[in-house]
């Protein structure tokens, strides 16, 4: 047998009641409330006060790029294998690579690794410089 349903509502009121009077009471004692200085402030960010993002050149990625991959290339380990599009570059960036490759292999056999270093590294600046002088290519995508 079902109790009357005037008792549910009177159990529910109660329920309700004291649900409210708890939440309140925790909310007094943590502190949460959305008062000034409260839990929930925080300074407002607006343009002024945040940093700009940062942005890298074109030719200094490219730069960056070949830098690092003409040294896997001369270390020779599996990924000195990849092709120009899994290395992240692009096609002129590639015959870049190429170049600066071949000219620190005969650099490393004649002079060693450090002088081979030290071309990759201005030839890769002066290349990629000389790339994206205007602006960057505009033959396409992979240019």
């Amino acid at each position: 047998m079902r109790p009357p349903p005037h008792r549910y509502g009177a159990l529910s009121a109660f329920t309700a009641g004291y649900a409210l009077a708890l939440a309140t009471a925790l909310t007094a004692l943590t502190g949460c409330a959305n008062a000034p200085g409260g839990a929930d402030a925080r300074p407002a960010t607006t343009a002024a006060t945040r940093p700009a993002p940062r942005t890298t050149a074109p030719q200094d990625l490219c730069a960056r790029l070949v830098t690092h991959w003409a040294g896997v290339i001369l270390d020779g380990g599996s990924q000195a294998n990849l092709d120009y599009q899994a290395m992240g570059l692009s096609g002129g960036q590639n015959d870049i690579l190429r170049a600066v490759a071949d000219a620190a292999r005969a650099e490393e056999s004649a002079h060693g690794r450090a002088a081979a270093d030290r071309l990759i590294s201005a030839r890769a600046k002066d290349r990629c410089a000389e790339r994206y002088r205007d602006g960057g290519p505009t033959g396409g995508p992979w240019q």
